[in-house]
């Protein structure tokens, strides 16, 4: 198709073939040390600060100085590359955009193609969209810096082999960008910037430094022109915050506190600890001792090391026809963006245009420098108790009803090609459903007491289940009888699944 044409050219389908037989196996050598870690964790050891490393944890040594045009980020919004979409996150008034290529994406192959295709004219500022009654979308003179976050290392794109193999999702969605992009956006004055997804630890991150470094070679760009964020969404991962930007120290722009994958990968990580039982998500906040600490790390550990230390996602969307409601939301993301600026964090995510000019006014108010990072905080280094105490709280039965209802509604979506989507006023994307099937997964698994005294059993899952069928409004060409059956396997099964998108990947690649 004339697509995939403009974007896997032949020169194109080379580079992703060199980069591929560079890194591919090392790769896959990393994902093996992830499961040989989870082994140990399984059998009853908890993550910890890496013996060998104290050097990097206690001498001063800072990243690259920050590109001039990175120096202010303190709102930042994300959405899939939907050609849409991306014109009004571009015309936000974010400081920046992520073009999400991960959580927020349904990976079909039209999707990734189209994402890739989109984000080509937007470097170029030709991106433009026709609506059947709203007439031309078009970018405005001012606009945010784009970064990508390219799919997680765990990912293939089955539509594209190399050698016979399915290619690593990651190394497909940076190297296209990379070759199609990166000297228009030097040329521009910018330069090509990434997010990295559920890095575990410095080894990883020593693997994309690897790929920036021999990337930056092979298309002729100064090495350190790549930038990259990195998202700190796992347990493991937040004991090497100080390895993780040293080994990124010259591509380095700072660490992100990616909460929603955070608590996922908690539970994921803990599966088999018993006393490790997280309550209802929704009583799962920042506030909470283990995920402030763990922010609270996240700055002054970026502060010492002179980079950006960004906050998390406000998922809130704006409610429509209910002024109450809809002021009760907006009171909810302004107490948590000023909770996020006051602890000290350099900027902020949103997930809606609508909630641009609110967070904006809280740094403008609280942060009127372009970042605080010369902000240094004394006493950091958090103990391992700090990081891996569960909060306490209830186990209701509306909490399970809501994870059930959430995962399968989410799930259904995203096997119809939507991965970002509204669900009780919150635009949720891939965490969400993990979040939801990991919990059932977990109470079921430690036999874990309702509010109301029963015993969350497979039995009752499915009582939930069936009221949740009842619930749902269902309409013309939907997936729910395949979200259903994939929510309960994952749910229910003997082993937790690692990533829900691993076989529902393989639901969308059928069909």
């Amino acid at each position: 198709m004339l697509l995939e044409e403009n974007i896997l050219t032949p020169a194109a389908v080379s580079f992703l073939n060199n980069l591929v037989h560079e890194f591919r196996e090392e790769l896959q050598s990393l994902l093996e040390s992830r499961r040989d870690r989870q082994t140990k964790y399984d059998a009853g050891a908890l993550p910890n600060y890496v013996e060998g490393t104290e050097w990097i944890r206690h001498t001063p040594w800072k990243v690259a100085p920050i590109p001039n045009c990175l120096l202010d980020r303190r709102v930042e919004i994300t959405c899939p590359p939907d050609r849409k979409m991306i014109i009004n996150a571009l015309n936000s008034g974010a400081k920046v955009f992520m073009a999400d290529f991960e959580d927020s994406l349904s990976p079909t192959w039209p999707n990734i193609l189209k994402g890739q295709k989109n984000l080509k004219d937007a470097v170029r500022r030709t991106i433009t969209y026709e609506h059947p009654t709203k007439g031309t979308y078009t970018l405005n003179e001012e606009t945010a810096v784009i970064f990508v976050r390219p799919r997680g290392l765990h990912l293939t794109e089955n539509h594209h082999q190399v050698k016979g193999q399915a290619i690593p999702a990651s190394l497909f969605d940076f190297g296209l960008f990379m070759f199609h992009n990166a000297q228009e956006l030097i040329d521009r004055g910018y330069g090509p910037y990434f997010y990295l997804p559920k890095l575990e630890d410095r080894l990883e991150a020593r693997w994309w430094n690897k790929v920036f470094n021999w990337t930056q070679d092979f298309l002729s760009i100064p090495r350190g022109t790549i930038r990259a964020t990195v998202l700190l969404e796992t347990l493991p991962a937040a004991f090497q915050m100080n390895e993780i930007l040293y080994e990124l120290r010259d591509h380095s722009a700072g660490l992100n506190c990616g909460r929603w994958d955070y608590i996922f990968s908690y539970i994921k990580t803990l599966k088999n600890h018993s006393d490790k039982v997280l309550p209802d998500r929704s009583l799962v906040t920042m506030q909470t001792a283990f995920m402030h600490n763990y922010a609270e790390e996240l700055v002054k550990i970026c502060h010492r090391r002179g980079v950006h230390a960004m906050g998390g996602m406000a998922a809130q969307i704006p409610i429509r026809g209910d002024e109450e409601a809809n002021s009760r939301a907006l009171e909810k993301v302004k107490t948590d963006k000023i909770r996020e600026v006051k602890l000290g964090h350099d900027g902020t995510w949103v997930a809606h245009p609508g909630l641009v000019d609110l967070a904006l006014q809280v740094f403008d108010e609280f942060m009127p420098e372009s970042n605080q990072i010369n902000k240094i905080f004394p006493g950091y280094h958090k103990s391992q108790a700090d990081l891996t105490t569960p909060p306490e709280g209830a186990i209701t039965t509306n909490g399970l009803l809501q994870n059930v209802l959430v995962g399968v509604k989410y799930i259904e979506a995203w096997l119809c090609g939507n991965g970002c989507v509204p669900i009780n006023n919150l635009m949720e994307d891939a965490a969400t459903a993990e979040i939801s099937r990991t919990q059932v997964w977990q109470w079921i698994k430690h036999s874990s007491i309702l509010d109301d005294g029963r015993t969350v059993t497979i039995e009752l899952f499915d009582e939930f289940l069936d009221k949740a069928k009842t619930l749902i409004s269902y309409r013309e060409n939907h997936k729910f009888k395949e979200a259903f059956s994939l929510f309960r396997e994952l749910s229910t099964s003997n082993e937790l699944c690692e990533f829900l998108t691993l076989p529902a990947y393989k639901e969308i690649c059928n069909d």
